[in-house]
């Protein structure tokens, strides 16, 4: 006969149990479940840990490294530090963060050209740090830095999304490699800067892995979020509804599962609308943005945009007046890059088989933004963006060639953002 289970009286707890100490049976059964869940946690934090601590700690070292050569170049040249990790646009998304928009539209250059996203990110950031004291007082300052810290942190995000997904697609040493080439490109610049690509590029890359994973609304809502903060992330549109159109071709239109793809497209367009809806009620049309970059940084999308670029750039090389400057290094970097981005998309087709045709469709659509913008031609902040291209590399390139490639990549990441940090001779 089975013996009758042990009565267990309950006695009121003493104050030692009470106080946590764990020594009676209430302040035992309330121990355990906590202790549990703190070893749950730790074990799973020591797991995230191990599998991306390659990827965390590699990021964090370039950016220390242009930390210095940017604390280097200041004082070399006398200038203030922040201005020089602001400098370019960034000067334009610190203004924007701590003086909004004019009520009307421009065609000049004003905040207008650039969308609220990051900015927004910026400001109460900015202004937690006036309110403590840590920016000296100054509000551009402080609003420097807040921009600083989001770009960078959004970097350390992206290295972590860029590992995961390059794990997917050709392994786990492929995924390492990448990790590096990511974190050496010269367009790398982009996470010391004050730029949006610090909070686009991981959105995007975000966005592609939850449409792999069919985690349609996460994907629908970090498109939505990127195309509030630069044109670019317009692509993010034609990917989501791209990848809804693959679901349903795949599953057949009777699946209603298959449906629920659709979310992705439909919410990609929200950060779009409420930008417009916005500029629409504040200064009386929805295309003020797109007015201030036509007329004011005079940008246009051409299909002979680089047949101008190249003829620019011929004209302005001549052997009778080598003792002026008169070549625009940007036209220079950008004919090169164009180069370089048809090697990288012709590496990329050969792979088709083997990378997301969510990964495809975002690079042909920031490559064909690149090759036919007017003001901005593909210079490695554009490469960058169009990330898998880059990545590609990390599948053919190994052995001795690799650290070749990837000494070249550092040494470029270094020079190019030298020049970049101080003056205007050369674009980000």
């Amino acid at each position: 006969m089975e013996a009758a289970p042990e009565r267990v009286e309950r006695r009121p707890q003493s104050a030692d149990v009470q106080q946590g100490d764990g020594t009676g049976p209430e302040g035992a059964v309330l121990a355990l479940p906590r202790a549990g869940f703190w070893r749950w946690r730790g074990s799973r934090l020591a797991a995230l840990w191990l599998a991306y601590r390659f990827a965390i700690l590699f990021y964090l070292s370039t950016r220390v490294a242009l930390v210095v050569m940017a604390l280097i170049e200041s004082s070399v040249r006398h200038h203030p530090f922040t201005h020089e990790l602001s400098n370019w646009d960034g000067l334009w998304y610190r203004e924007l963060a701590n003086k909004g928009y004019p009520h009307y539209p421009s065609h000049s250059q004003t905040t207008l050209g650039f969308l609220p996203g990051y900015p927004l990110l910026m400001w109460p950031l900015g202004q937690l740090m006036l309110a403590l004291g840590t920016a000296s007082g100054s509000a551009p300052t402080a609003m420097s830095v807040a921009g600083l810290i989001i770009a960078g942190i959004g970097g350390l995000v992206a290295t972590v999304l860029i590992q995961e997904l390059t794990t997917g697609w050709w392994g786990e040493s492929a995924g390492r490699r990448a990790v590096i080439l990511f974190c050496l490109f010269p367009g790398s610049v982009v996470f010391s800067m004050v730029y949006s690509e610090g909070v686009a590029i991981p959105l995007a890359a975000g966005c592609i892995l939850a449409l792999e994973r069919k985690r349609w609304v996460l994907a629908g809502i970090l498109a939505g979020c990127a195309t509030a903060v630069e044109p670019d992330a317009f692509v993010l549109i034609a990917v989501c509804g791209v990848s809804a159109l693959v679901e349903l071709w795949r599953r057949g239109l009777w699946d209603r599962t298959a449906w629920r793809s659709l979310l992705a497209p439909l919410l990609s367009v929200s950060g779009l609308v409420a930008v417009a809806s916005f500029l629409w009620a504040w200064t009386g049309t929805p295309f003020a943005s797109f007015q201030a970059q036509r007329y004011g940084w005079k940008e246009k999308t051409d299909p002979f945009a680089l047949v101008h670029l190249t003829q620019n750039l011929a004209g302005q090389i001549s052997f009778s007046h080598f003792d002026h400057p008169p070549i625009d290094m940007n036209l220079v970097v950008g004919f090169f890059g164009a180069i370089l981005l048809a090697v990288l998309l012709v590496l990329l087709a050969r792979s088709w088989r083997t990378v997301s045709i969510e990964a495809l469709v975002w690079t042909a659509g920031i490559s064909f933004l690149a090759v036919t913008s007017e003001y901005v031609p593909p210079n490695p902040r554009l490469l960058y963006t169009a990330f898998p291209a880059v990545l590609v590399l990390a599948r053919y390139v190994k052995g001795g060639a690799f650290w070749v490639l990837c000494t070249a990549n550092g040494a470029l990441l270094l020079g190019l953002s030298w020049w970049t940090f101080v003056g205007y001779g050369l674009r980000p």
